[in-house]
């Protein structure tokens, strides 16, 4: 068609890519298949939207398309699928990115002009993309965790496994056995409770079962061992207590036990054989007498403590009737259901000196070349600090400083001391500690430390100010020095048996562990004999046996008399008990004490 409207030749570009027809061209088959869509595409764009615009124009005119037309169709097309395929590969990397070791090729169509003779060119690029990997140090870590969660859950699982096999073979008994299980209770509906026995044989507890069935708790020793053996009504209390669970458990014959259960009837209750020695335990409670005091006897090389006496004391088999009196605000300065060798608390007055010796050996070893004038009072840190009665004891060394229970002497060498190391030897000694025995006790006192004023000092080295012990601890020390430094644990129960005197358990002496070196101990055993030989306990010289011990005379109120005591053991060389006794309220520990410590092992070493 000729004319302004003819239709211009269109020249093609020199690398144009896709399907050209009309001009009989050939498909380029080496070009992307995605050109022709492209192509057509701008095609079908053009006719829809910019060749319509034409429609009063001659059909030759609409079928012209110019290169503006075709360019400005291009950028268009450019831009919208340019946004679509960032989308794309946007969702494709956030799909990657939680893959590992994935690679995909990602493809992006650029239109890229070119000015070179005139000619456009169409370029399609393909991309790779890099595999998208996890770093693996992440992944360790995520191992790691995973490990340590396991672990963690098998270890848990690993420790209460431990405890059900703990639980079933000791600690089910501990909580079953403890006075405060109520459970145990239900034992006496099938079991009649026990005797409680002296290693001798001699019966301290029974039950009498009388004709309708009911029973009756007695005590055929009455007061003698009152608090040791303790009671069961008001609560239960000594080794009624501690040992209920034994005592409400029948070890009987089995068909014996079968029987009477068929019968609805109660089995006999086991045995508990104690430690005690009944000729010890006379002497102990004689020896105190009607005063108000203590008395406890041990077996170092064992634990066995083979006496223990308190007075006051009560009748454990009138107690429902005395009650009431016992625990009246007139009787309470007595303190009758208090057990003074386990629980009473006192200043130690000079038994505290073997304490104080100890600490001076171990910080001068040339100790042995001590001397002091006593001139009966003396002034030390701005306390004064008088002898017994200010007897004055003249030119002293350290041995006779001690065996004459010097105070001034040893006020003197406590102000040498170093009071850190000072208590750090009693928390050793178990001082403000927890004691090694399975019955009530009250915890020693040991105030003094490196912050302390020196004001406390002289006080006490002497064993006075306010450091505080019970007899049981006095006891164990002295122990551990007749058993060359070891102490052993204390227990008060030899044996179980069923009725018919069969063995059910067996109760041996443990090691506590070293309180002192041997030689320490041998040190102190030399010490504590010339206490005996003679020092402040010369009335326990010229025996059959040899006793090595210590006195002491606490004051505990101004216008009283002192508290006696003695702590010691026999024989001194080869030691076989060690006795404490405290005297309340009565003066000098060799005026009271040791006679009534001598009493003990009289009684000990005659029946032998």
């Amino acid at each position: 068609m000729e004319g302004p409207f003819k239709r211009k030749k269109k020249e093609e570009p020199r690398n144009m890519i896709g399907k050209n027809r009309r001009r009989g061209r050939l498909e380029d088959k080496t070009e992307n298949s995605a050109k022709k869509r492209t192509e057509e595409e701008a095609r079908s764009y053009a006719e829809s939207h910019f060749l319509q615009e034409e429609q009063g124009r001659d059909n030759e005119k609409n079928d012209q398309l110019t290169k503006e037309d075709i360019l400005k169709i291009r950028q268009i097309l450019e831009a919208e699928e340019k946004e679509k395929k960032q989308q794309e590969l946007q969702e494709q990397d956030e799909f990657l990115s939680d893959t590992e070791q994935r690679s995909e090729k990602r493809k992006r169509i650029l239109w890229k002009k070119q000015k070179e003779n005139g000619n456009e060119e169409e370029v399609i690029e393909e991309e790779t993309s890099k595999p998208v990997e996890k770093d693996p140090r992440d992944q360790a870590g995520i191992n790691r965790q995973i490990l340590k969660v396991a672990y963690l859950f098998a270890g848990l699982f690993l420790v209460l496994m431990g405890y059900i096999g703990y639980f079933v073979g000791a600690d089910s008994k501990n909580i079953i056995t403890n006075s405060r299980n109520e459970r145990q209770e239900l034992f006496a509906k099938s079991v009649i409770r026990g005797n409680i026995e002296t290693s001798d044989g001699e019966v301290l507890a029974k039950t009498e079962v009388a004709e309708d069935g009911t029973e009756k708790r007695v005590y055929p020793q009455g007061r003698q061992y009152a608090h040791v053996v303790g009671y069961t009504i008001k609560g239960k209390y000594g080794l009624e207590s501690a040992q209920n669970y034994n005592l409400l458990t029948s070890n009987a014959n089995f068909f014996e036990r079968l029987y009477h259960t068929l019968r609805n009837e109660k089995s006999q209750g086991d045995t508990v054989v104690t430690t005690l020695n009944s000729r010890l335990q006379k002497a102990a409670y004689d020896a105190i007498g009607d005063r108000k005091g203590a008395a406890i006897v041990m077996e170092p090389s064992t634990g066995k403590i083979l006496a223990m006496v308190s007075r006051p004391d009560f009748d454990p088999n009138t107690l429902s009737d005395d009650w009431a009196y016992i625990n009246s605000e007139a009787e309470q300065e007595n303190s009758r259901l208090l057990n003074r060798a386990t629980q009473g608390l006192y200043p130690p007055g000079s038994t505290y000196k073997i304490i104080t010796a100890l600490e001076y050996m171990r910080e001068n070893t040339n100790y042995k070349d001590y001397h002091y004038n006593c001139e009966g009072e003396s002034v030390f840190h701005s306390v004064s600090i008088e002898c017994y009665n200010k007897h004055r004891h003249g030119e002293e060394d350290f041995y006779e400083s001690f065996a004459n229970s010097c105070n001034t002497s040893f006020a003197n060498i406590g102000t040498s001391l170093n009071k850190k190391k000072w208590a750090d030897l009693c928390e050793e000694l178990l001082f403000n500690k927890a004691l090694p025995v399975s019955f009530p006790y009250s915890k020693s006192s040991f105030v003094l430390n490196g912050k302390s004023d020196d004001e406390e000092v002289p006080q006490t080295a002497i064993g006075q100010g306010k450091t505080l012990m019970s007899p049981l601890h006095n006891v164990m020390i002295t122990s551990a020095i007749a058993n060359g430094g070891v102490l052993m644990k204390p227990y008060l129960v030899d044996q179980i048996e069923n009725y018919t005197g069969g063995s059910v358990r067996k109760f041996t002496g443990k090691a506590y562990g070293a309180l002192m070196t041997a030689g320490e101990a041998e040190e102190l055993t030399a010490m504590m004999k010339q206490v005996v030989e003679e020092g402040t306990a010369s009335y326990l010289s010229g025996r059959s046996y040899t006793v090595a011990g210590k006195t002491g005379s606490a004051e505990f109120k101004e216008g009283e008399p002192a508290h006696a005591w003695f702590t010691g053991f026999a024989p001194a060389d080869n030691p076989e008990i060690a006795v404490c006794v405290i005297i309340e309220n009565v003066g000098a520990g060799s005026t009271y004490a040791v006679p009534a410590a001598s009493k003990i092992f009289d009684a000990y070493f005659s029946g032998k």
